[in-house]
């Protein structure tokens, strides 16, 4: 047992402590440490319940284990250490309490009834609380703690020969062991292998046991019905015959040594296997090609195999109860149906076959044809076990119509654009074969009807015609001696671009189907495309507002319509033949000039427009003003169409000219007294010219030259001047802060006279000649005079330049 600390009792400056280390009945097992300056010790064991019972122990002081014998069993003691010194002081001291293990127990008898344990009696001995038995094979042992006898030590190998013991416990410790008694296992269990080879036998096997003799193996219904049945044997193999069919038995086996002791037993239970089932009855279900089987159920079966055979196939089906469905059968198919029975002990033998005929198999390498228009004839291969046959045909309006024949093709009327779906059963006493493939046959599409064509231009025609059924897809065909135009549509219009113009055409509408390909009976149309485009040449100017359109004509009876084009209207000209002349076109204007062609097919596409500018217009409206005597001033209105001009003033004497971009210019190096021919050119911006004459001009008298004043008398001025024609008349003005006077001569004098003209003034001084046309010049020089005084008449004149306007002019 494990070592108990206690606690210390000190003395002076010394520790002291004692443990115990093991303890039996009659002895303690004690140590100590070393206490320094001790010679020995001593130790003394006093019963505490046992009066005048004590122990004294001595021991030297090298040793520091001791044992306390002869002690009471099951008995606490008081036991108390000192340490002495060699003067026989006690250096220190220490106490604890222990009990004593129970007494040794005495066994009784010592024996086996099963082949792993042995069961030992004993007396009960005064304070043990439990006991510890001990089973000894040689070197190995087995042991077990019990409350009480008997007492069992499992674990134990058979037939093996043991030394027991047993030793008593209480919370001191463990008594020493008991005497021993030798106790031998019985014999093990045999170990059973058990079937049933048929509904009436059983067949038990095992192996050899060890140190058996014999055996001895029973059998008995487990309900406890009918007599047992015992056999004893030396070998390791029985049979039981004549047995219930799907019975439980319950077999019990053992084994005996030489003495004849029986060893352990081994019960096992087993079933004879079941007998076949009986009225086994088979019911098919033709729509989902499974078959029922149902039987009467036979005594002991657990479970049911039904196996369904036809040729190298076998279809199973297992259940617990008295009916099974074989699924998956095949068509066309007989089987052969048979029952087994099982359960834990194996299977009956499988019942006489019943035979099944499934329906028939879909028919196969079905044919559709349309041997002629209007007539479809639908074919198939012969099936097994098909006695009948029914052809169902529907149409895509959901019509149907059906044959039945007991041969292998049936005949149908048909129409065009339809598609018939169309399916072949076969039919036997099982019933309908599956739904095997869906066949789809579509009749050729019908042709177009109400076919127009309209000549949309030259070269393009648009095809319309009504809807017709089955088609997936319309093919328009232009057809003439070149080649062919082709046009793919869904729709029920097409438009043939690309043609030839001035040609006729065979147009056919074909209808095609993806199933059924092309209808190629429908009916054709003759159309001629419009005349083709003219090709303008030339454009030639016949006159002012003429021109001549030349074009090359490649149609027959077409009469050709010529249109200039601009802002300023429309202008038309036709002919039959390959030119046409456009009149009264307006000056100023641009035209774009196309033609046509006209023809009672239709009419071309326009050629391509040629550029045409007419000359631009002459002003209406041209001014002339004379701004000084050397310089003149032109304007005229706006010419339709110009972009430039250019005046010219034309005289004997010589001309004058200026370009312009604008409706007016001024002219210089002007003769005075000269006729000049007035003319303008229009420009356009393309260059063409409009030379535009207008009346004459005549410019202005001639302004006289070396102006002079006089002083004449007190009061007087004379104005004297070179005249620049001798026929002219002159008009004389003086203008001054006093006063204003002018003086007109006679004819043919070059000077005039004014009187009474206050002195002590400037004077302009302006001398014009005389028009005809009433008003006077305004662009002679003008003289500036200071007329000063002399007392109250006239002094000096001085001559002071010219007037600041006619400076800046």
């Amino acid at each position: 047992m494990g070592l108990k600390r206690i606690r210390v009792i000190s003395n002076k400056t010394f520790c002291f402590s004692m443990s115990i280390y093991d303890v039996t009945s009659r002895s303690i097992y004690l140590r100590w440490p070393k206490i320094s300056g001790a010679s020995s010790y001593r130790v003394t064991a006093t019963a505490v319940d046992t009066v005048g019972h004590s122990l004294l122990a001595h021991f030297s002081d090298v040793t520091f284990k001791g044992t306390l014998t002869s002690l009471i069993p099951n008995t606490l003691y008081a036991i108390q250490a000192e340490a002495i010194d060699k003067n026989g002081i006690i250096l220190a001291e220490t106490q604890i309490m222990q009990s004593t293990a129970p007494d040794i127990p005495v066994i009784d008898q010592a024996y086996s009834k099963l082949s792993n344990s042995i069961t030992v009696e004993w007396r009960a001995v005064p304070g043990a609380t439990s006991y510890l038995l001990t089973a000894q094979d040689g070197d190995s042992f087995i042991e077990t703690v019990v409350t009480n006898s008997p007492g069992t030590v499992t674990g134990l190998k058979p037939a093996t020969l043991y030394r027991i013991t047993i030793r008593s416990i209480n919370s001191g410790g463990k008594s020493q062991p008991s005497p021993f008694r030798k106790a031998k296992t019985v014999l093990a269990a045999p170990v059973l292998s058990v079937s049933s080879p048929s509904c009436d036998s059983i067949a038990v096997r095992w192996k050899a046991v060890y140190m058996a003799a014999g055996f001895s193996v029973s059998l008995m219904r487990s309900d406890g019905l009918g007599r047992m049945l015992k056999e004893n044997t030396t070998n390791t193999s029985l049979i039981f015959t004549n047995l219930d069919p799907g019975t439980l038995y319950t077999i019990k086996a053992y084994a005996w040594n030489i003495n004849g002791i029986p060893g352990d037993d081994f019960t096992y239970n087993q079933r004879t296997s079941p007998n076949a089932p009986a009225d086994v009855q088979v019911a098919f279900n033709s729509g989902a090609l499974r078959a029922i089987v149902s039987w009467m159920p036979t005594e002991g079966a657990l479970t049911y195999s039904v196996t369904a055979s036809s040729g190298l196939l076998k279809l199973k089906c297992n259940t617990s109860s008295a009916s099974c469905v074989v699924p998956s059968l095949r068509c066309g198919s007989e089987y052969y149906v048979s029952v087994t029975a099982y359960n834990d002990a194996g299977s009956s033998k499988p019942t006489d076959a019943v035979s099944l005929k499934t329906i028939p198999c879909a028919p196969v390498n079905i044919s559709i044809e349309e041997d002629e228009p209007g007539h479809l004839l639908v074919s198939w291969s012969s099936v097994n076990f098909g006695y009948y046959y029914v052809v169902f045909v529907k149409s895509d309006d959901g019509l149907e119509v059906h044959c039945n024949t007991s041969h292998t093709q049936c005949h149908f009327q048909s129409d065009c654009g339809f598609t018939y779906f169309i399916s072949v059963f076969a039919y036997n006493k099982a019933g309908q074969s599956p739904l095997g493939d869906v066949f789809n046959y579509t009749t050729a599409p019908c042709c177009p009807s109400d076919l127009r064509a309209v000549v949309v231009s030259s070269d393009t025609v648009q095809v319309t015609w009504a809807p017709v059924r089955g088609v997936d897809m319309y093919q328009t065909r232009a057809v003439d001696w070149s080649g062919v135009a082709l046009c793919n549509g869904t729709a029920t219009a097409c438009t043939l671009s690309a043609l030839q113009c001035n040609t006729q055409y065979n147009v056919t509408v074909y209808s095609f189907s993806e199933a059924r390909g092309s209808n190629t009976s429908c009916a054709s149309k003759y159309v001629a495309t419009a005349p083709c485009s003219p090709e303008i040449k030339n454009i030639s100017k016949e006159a002012l507002s003429v021109v001549s359109v030349h074009w090359q004509s490649n149609n027959e009876e077409a009469t050709y319509i010529v249109t200039a084009r601009g802002e300023a209207g429309l202008w038309h000209c036709r002919s039959s033949g390959n030119s046409c002349t456009l009149i009264n076109l307006p000056c100023g204007s641009a035209f774009s000039v196309s033609a046509i062609a006209r023809s009672p097919a239709g009419q071309s596409l326009p050629s391509h427009s040629v550029p045409l500018e007419t000359a631009p217009c002459c002003p209406n409206d041209l001014i002339v003003t004379q701004v000084t005597q050397s310089v003149t001033n032109i304007s005229w209105s706006v010419g339709m169409g110009a972009q430039t001009y250019v005046t010219t003033l034309e005289s004997p004497k010589g001309q004058a000219k200026c370009h312009t971009l604008q409706n007016y210019c001024l002219l210089g190096c002007i003769t005075c007294s000269t006729n000049y021919t007035v003319s303008l050119k229009a420009i356009s911006e393309t260059g063409l010219t409009s030379s535009c004459t207008y009346r004459g001009y005549s410019s202005s008298a001639c302004c006289p030259s070396g102006v002079k004043l006089y002083r004449l008398g007190n009061n007087g001025i004379r104005v004297y001047w070179r005249a620049s024609e001798e026929t002219r008349d002159y008009h004389t003005d003086l203008h001054g802060s006093k006063g204003n006077f002018t003086c007109t001569p006679s004819s043919g004098l070059s000077h005039c006279d004014i009187m009474e003209i206050p002195c002590g003034d400037v004077y302009t001084v302006v001398v014009s000649p005389v028009t005809d046309k009433g008003p006077k010049l305004t662009f002679c020089p003008k003289k500036i005079y200071s007329v000063t005084c002399s007392g109250s008449s006239v002094g000096m004149v001085i001559y002071r330049g010219k007037s600041n306007a006619e400076q800046r002019i």
